[in-house]
């Protein structure tokens, strides 16, 4: 045994950093690099974080090219790392343009895998159950959603994002995603081929994964998107743009209702009587009663601060009255599902909701 080798912590820094230097690994296979002492030291220093398992929290200017300073450590270290991006724009270009390039770089043969939240994946479930729907506001909005079924029958991830055109905000959207609320799990009839599963799947196996904050902390705080766990099994984390967590974490560690998964509600239900269309009757006042009553809760709180404290708002008259009449369009939509919860794996979702 040499007793004179340098211990692990500075093997890895030393390599991170020799990468990084003129004439190292990365400016002799990547076009245009240029060697940034900063960088080097900023390597080096996540580098003995990995190592020690511990915490370093870091903070680079502009120009000092940190993510390559903790990918090159990162992929170095042969570890199973999740790296989170700030947002999704980011993790796409982490993903598919930065991580190549020096993985390749390093000659490092590491799995990587993409991750996002469920939003993002096409669900063939929810996608069949909108054809033919009268949903769709435009002539635009329906050439839209061909589009979208033709790149079903092509696509191998299911990302939303290979999808040309389709803003994340797109009406769209929702109706073909799933929730964590109206997803019918292993009971889906396209279970098989559920691109959320398989998202989870390679990530699971994958030794370098890329997220975003809004998966992180969603999986932090117990409200996975479903379908196993993708933390547990990393040895190292890497927060990017970390000074956004204290306000993502406030959205994930705290309880929120808002009109969407209302009004969603009621659409899904009468989506499922698709399945069983005996049951339309018996739901389609329900799912009026809903929507109006959620409506007509959004108009009588817009008197209200956007950051209003329960009190204030049984202080308005208006305010009580439509949240009673929520509460009771709900306990009607409740027993008019009860009945159907056997019929159709939807139905019994949407009571669950």
């Amino acid at each position: 045994m040499d007793d004179t080798a340098p211990p692990a912590a500075s093997r890895l820094a030393l390599a991170a950093r020799e990468a990084l230097e003129e004439g190292g690994l990365l400016a002799a296979n990547i076009e245009a690099f240029a060697p940034r002492q900063a960088q080097q030291a900023l390597a080096a220093e996540v580098a003995g974080a990995f190592h020690s398992r511990g915490t370093l929290i870091a903070e680079a200017g502009t120009g000092t090219g940190k993510t390559f300073a903790y990918l090159v450590p990162a992929l170095l270290s042969g570890m199973k790392t999740i790296v989170s991006t700030g947002t999704r724009a980011l993790q796409d270009q982490l993903y598919h343009r930065d991580l190549p390039r020096v993985r390749d770089a390093l000659g490092v043969g590491l799995k990587t895998a993409l991750l996002k939240g469920r939003a993002n994946y096409l669900c063939h479930h929810r996608m069949h159950l909108a054809k033919g729907e009268p949903r769709f506001h435009s002539r635009e909005m329906a050439a839209q959603f061909q589009r979208i079924v033709a790149w079903a029958g092509r696509t191998r991830m299911g990302d939303l994002a290979e999808v040309e055109g389709l803003g994340e905000e797109s009406p769209l959207v929702p109706m073909v995603t799933s929730t964590t609320d109206n997803c019918l799990g292993s009971d889906c009839p396209f279970f098989s081929e559920c691109f959320v599963v398989q998202a989870r799947q390679r990530a699971q196996s994958a030794d370098l994964v890329v997220v975003n904050h809004h998966l992180l902390l969603a999986d932090l705080a117990l409200k996975q998107e479903g379908f196993g766990e993708i933390l547990p099994g990393a040895q190292a984390f890497v927060v990017d743009e970390a000074h956004q967590l204290p306000d993502l974490a406030a959205q994930f560690f705290g309880e929120a209702l808002s009109a969407r998964p209302l009004v969603e509600l009621a659409r899904d239900a009468i989506a499922e009587c698709k399945e069983v269309p005996s049951a339309l009757a018996s739901l389609q006042e329900p799912a009026r009663e809903l929507e109006q009553a959620t409506r007509g809760l959004r108009s009588a709180m817009d008197d209200l601060p956007v950051r209003g404290t329960r009190q204030r708002a049984a202080e308005l008259e208006a305010a009580e009255a439509a949240l009673d009449a929520l509460a009771h369009a709900l306990a009607t939509m409740q027993a008019a599902l009860e009945p159907l919860e056997s019929a159709a794996p939807g139905f019994e979702a949407c009571l669950f909701r």
